[in-house]
This record gives C-alpha cells, structure tokens and sequence, in this order.
C-alpha cells in the first residue's frame, strides 16, 4: 500500500517577529499560563495577544497534544477571556457611572 504525501501545514511556515512566551510556559498549570500570558513582558499588547498566542499553540501543537494538556491549556485560555470580559464590563460601567453623575447633580439643583 502506497503511503500518502504529507501535506504542508500553513502553521509551519509561520514566521513572527512578536515576543515569546518563555520556554516551557505551556507545561505549567492553567493559572501559571494564563499569569505568564498576561504579562506586558510577554504580551505588550493586552490579553487579547495572550489568547491569540495560546491558541495559535494548540493549533501547532495539533494531534500531538495529550487531552489532559490540551484541557489545561484551553482552561488558561477561558481564563483569559474571562479577565477580557471582566475588563469591558468594568470599563462600561465606569463611562456609564462617569456620564450620569452631571445629570443627577442638575436634577438636584434644579429640584431646590
């Protein structure tokens, strides 16, 4: 039986030039990737660029990732996404609270 071709895989050609989790980040627990993840050393440009890096790694790493590590790794992603999430809610609220204040304070003014 004749072996297939292996195709060439997009990920391998890759070449970045932004920054590099250190080495062995990925072998860690979820909280000490999505740490690791989180920090301008690593991510200058936010969380987003560390979920960004994460899933690119579980891309690469493809069928060669053991469930278990595969498990963590997507565990350090939620983590990261939840702190996303946890950042817009606390940026909205703080437009929110910023914008109503002058109209309460007008609305007492006005009542006395």
């Amino acid at each position: 039986m004749k072996k297939k071709p292996q195709r060439k895989r997009w990920v391998r050609g890759v070449a970045t030039e932004s920054t590099f989790p250190p080495a062995g980040t990925f072998k860690g627990s979820a909280t000490q990737i999505a740490r690791t993840m989180a920090s301008k050393r690593v991510s200058p440009k936010g969380l987003g660029s560390g979920i960004r890096m994460i899933q690119f790694f579980i891309n690469r790493a493809g069928k060669g990732l053991s469930p278990t590590r595969r498990r963590e790794i997507e565990r350090a992603k939620r983590i990261l996404q939840r702190r996303v999430a946890a950042n817009k809610t606390a940026a909205r609220t703080k437009t929110s609270t910023r914008d109503r204040a002058p109209k309460r304070a007008r609305r007492r003014r006005l009542k006395k």
